[in-house]
């Protein structure tokens, strides 16, 4: 019997701080075998290692730098090469725990991105954190919003193999570039209400994982998502693409099982 994997995941956020026993607890229940604790930052690379040192073989930590910096509802910025500066010491210290680097990528939102220096910004770190991946032979957990061909065409010229693109929001046709150079794109509880039903449409299943983005990208807008809505996602792609639910679930685990080979040392599906 296959179980899920959510594939990117903000358990680190101060909205689970209250309840993250109760949280996890509820995830198992449904079937998650696993989650990837992505970074934003710096300053939370700690607590997603001592997150994954709690429940071990559970959470597993990926580490990276976020285009988008600043927490809401201060003002947020596109990232400087100071917040990579700062994030490299912490990625070394802790490259033997990763099972990937991220939350990396492009975010070229209008109110993020004021000219193209910003955006040239944006792709030097992004080129910086994937040649750090290629070091350590980890994949990229990316971030593509606003961004989707830009990102994809950069992972390639930077001849990136291993990356997974989350809550994708570009056309169908840029996705199937990335199909064909071999990255997987993951699917939040959101699809039920999203666009990205277009894109599960087209996406061959032996390219799809699935995630939650907790908290964000929840099935209800505003409601806080958790781990444990990863079993929408699978319900969802099964009557989208007219395929068994077993079937949907032990194609992304497998899935992801092959991106991320270093969660198979704790999963036994």
């Amino acid at each position: 019997m296959y179980g899920l994997i959510d594939c990117h995941c903000h358990i680190s956020a101060g909205d689970f701080d209250k309840d993250i026993d109760y949280v996890i607890e509820s995830s198992k229940k449904a079937g998650l075998l696993a989650l990837l604790a992505v970074a934003e930052h710096s300053g939370e690379f700690e607590k997603i290692i001592e997150l994954s040192k709690r429940f071990p073989g559970f959470i597993f930590p990926c580490l990276g730098v976020h285009p988008v910096q600043g927490i809401p509802p201060e003002l947020q910025r596109g990232v400087s090469l100071q917040d990579l500066d700062s994030a490299l010491p912490l990625i070394n210290k802790y490259k033997d725990h990763l099972v990937a680097i991220g939350e990396v990528g492009l975010d070229f939102t209008p109110r993020f991105v004021s000219n193209d220096t910003d955006k040239d910004c944006q792709r030097e770190v992004l080129i910086r954190q994937a040649a750090v991946a290629k070091l350590l032979d980890l994949p990229l957990n990316v971030h593509s919003r606003s961004a989707g061909r830009p990102t994809i065409h950069l992972l390639k010229e930077q001849g990136v193999e291993k990356a997974l693109l989350h809550a994708f929001d570009g056309k169908p046709s840029v996705a199937m570039e990335g199909v064909r150079a071999g990255y997987f794109f993951s699917i939040p509880p959101s699809i039920i209400r999203s666009e990205q039903q277009k894109l599960v449409k087209q996406l061959p299943l032996e390219s799809i994982c699935l995630e939650t983005d907790s908290p964000a990208l929840g099935p209800e807008k505003q409601v806080r998502n958790e781990p444990k809505n990863i079993s929408i996602c699978a319900e969802y792609i099964s009557k989208i693409k007219g395929v068994p639910l077993e079937t949907v679930v032990e194609v992304t685990t497998k899935n992801a099982l092959r991106l991320f080979p270093k969660l198979k040392s704790a999963i036994r599906p």
